[in-house]
């Protein structure tokens, strides 16, 4: 690799422990080494490179790299929180480099990526991207983005976070009204969201415009078939687990299809109809835990459902991806670093999250209810992303024909 196309950060090495399945994904997907040329490492656009590399620590130079991004002047970053406004506004300073955050929903960001890097036109610089699936299934392997994590941070990410970079995780929570149930959450079983008694009384957004739901479901499907039939077991003793399905949570979601749920465009409207001031209807909800802001904002009763078993939510990762063409490459990994350490990150922890990297903090605020995210959360295995992309149409197919 000659010093035009490395810059300064010289060699690298792939990321160890990659997991077969999501590396099968992603093998041809684009790695970097910092800094960077503008039109990227040679790395970054060859053909078999693991998608995370990390620079060798020998040749890793911090302040050479802030230079860098420097001279390059700005960078865009996109993301589905508007937090990133924050993070951005916080970057530029502490580095002087003009950064725009910009809040994107992750299908809109899939689909410009997309179509700036294959008309070389690139204005998102990087992304902070909650959809693994599409990550290791169409971004990485297409080569629109690449990986890459910082050799002085490295020792930090676990290696289950590495491929795709993980950099925090937020909950989609199960939630109830205390106004209206003042002794506790009135169900105490996933299975009981499915029955009749809660026929038409459960909120949440529609699972074909939220891509994390569908990836739940599919991560429920390859990693909870036992879980789930030892609740239904729990729920109803001594009767067996009637389904036509594959897995015991494609027969939840099929059921949770066909029990009229309150499906909304947004988490505020489902924590509106469980939780606002005025609210009769007794409902339970599945909105982000970065709704517990509208107690205080809103005035709104809300309370994570923790008698809910085996799982009152689940952990939803956010990931971080620079565009393979991007003109600013030094800024976006200098982005990169910054929201590895607690500096940047907690910008986006405001209403809670557990960071990617272990020598941040857990972010201090918990929504109420909830007491031990890790143990009480459903956890997302990075294993199983490739295969939640292959599953992801044929699960988008199981809700619809059965909400249908």
């Amino acid at each position: 690799m000659s010093s035009s196309t490395r810059g300064i950060g010289g060699t690298h090495r792939p990321v160890p422990g990659i997991a077969l399945a999501a590396l099968v994904a992603v093998l041809a997907g684009a790695a970097a080494c910092a800094p960077s040329s503008q039109q990227g490492d040679a790395a970054a656009q060859g053909s078999a490179t693991p998608s995370a590399v990390i620079d060798d620590p020998a040749d890793f130079d911090l302040d050479a790299l802030v230079a860098a991004a420097k001279k390059e002047g700005s960078l865009t970053v996109y993301d589905s929180s508007g937090d990133i406004t924050k993070v951005a506004k916080a970057f530029t300073a502490k580095y002087g480099i003009k950064a725009t955050g910009v809040k994107n929903k992750v299908g809109d960001t899939l689909e410009k990526m997309a179509r700036e890097a294959q008309a070389d036109n690139v204005t998102i610089d990087m992304t902070l991207y909650e959809d693994g699936p599409s990550l290791v299934g169409e971004l990485l392997p297409q080569k629109v983005v690449h990986t890459w994590i910082p050799a002085d941070l490295a020792d930090t990410i676990p290696e289950a976070n590495r491929s795709p970079l993980l950099v925090l995780q937020k909950a989609n929570v199960w939630v109830y009204n205390p106004k209206l149930f003042p002794k506790g959450c009135p169900v105490d079983n996933v299975w009981d969201l499915v029955g009749p008694e809660w026929k038409g009384k459960v909120a949440l957004q529609d699972p074909l415009g939220k891509p994390n739901i569908i990836e739940w479901f599919n991560q429920l499907s390859n990693g909870a078939d036992q879980a789930l039939r030892d609740a239904h077991e729990t729920a109803h003793p001594g009767e067996e687990l009637k389904t036509s399905q594959k897995t015991a949570a494609e027969e939840w979601v099929v059921r949770l299809a066909k029990n009229s749920p309150v499906l909304t465009s947004a988490d505020d409207d489902v924590a509106a109809a469980v939780a606002s001031p005025n609210q009769k209807q007794p409902r339970i909800g599945l909105v982000s835990n970065a709704k517990f802001r509208d107690v205080e904002e809103k005035n709104y009763s809300m309370r994570v459902c923790d008698t809910l078993k085996p799982w009152s939510g689940y952990l939803y990762p956010k990931y971080s991806a620079i565009a393979t063409k991007t003109t600013h490459p030094n800024a976006a990994k200098l982005f990169t670093h910054f929201i590895l350490t607690e500096e940047g990150i907690s910008h986006e922890m405001g209403a809670g999250g557990i960071p990617g990297s272990t020598a941040v903090k857990q972010g201090a605020f918990s929504p109420d209810g909830l007491t031990d995210w890790k143990k009480e959360l459903f956890t997302f295995d990075p294993k199983y992303l490739a295969k939640d992309f292959a599953d992801t149409e044929a699960m988008q197919d199981l809700w619809r024909i059965s909400h249908s």
